[in-house]
């Protein structure tokens, strides 16, 4: 089983970017945090890095029902969506899949819970 849904784009970085975030808000998600992995990666160690951005998308509504059924799943939230540049000059945009990083708890309704993030992130990926 894979841990992420990817997709290759053709347009710019900043595109990709602006028409995941507006995917992810169709699919009722929002991003509460957007890192710029290259831009902390040369502040901090002083290294150049390809564009990669991480999206921290959430889903309140089904972040607060994975809440109520275990209260430590906060851990593994947000969902995380990755845009980054790819290596033949393509945009890939990657999500998690919840299925996958929800196996280590042992909780079948949060399974269902995940399940329908996944369906969720896959139509995101699948729009752009």
């Amino acid at each position: 089983m894979t841990y992420y849904m990817s997709k290759t784009l053709a347009p710019g970085f900043d595109e990709a970017v602006r028409r995941t975030t507006e995917a992810l808000k169709e699919e009722g998600f929002g991003v509460l945090t957007e890192i710029d992995v290259k831009d902390t990666l040369k502040k901090k160690i002083g290294v150049d890095f390809r564009r990669y951005r991480i999206l921290g998308a959430c889903n309140p509504k089904l972040a607060y029902e994975a809440l109520q059924l275990e209260g430590n799943i906060g851990t593994m939230l947000p969902c995380n969506v990755v845009v980054q540049e790819a290596a033949d000059g393509g945009i890939e945009v990657a999500a998690i899949d919840p299925v996958a990083s929800m196996m280590a708890v042992d909780n079948p309704r949060l399974k269902q819970a995940a399940e329908q993030v996944r369906d969720k992130l896959q139509r995101v990926v699948s729009r752009l």
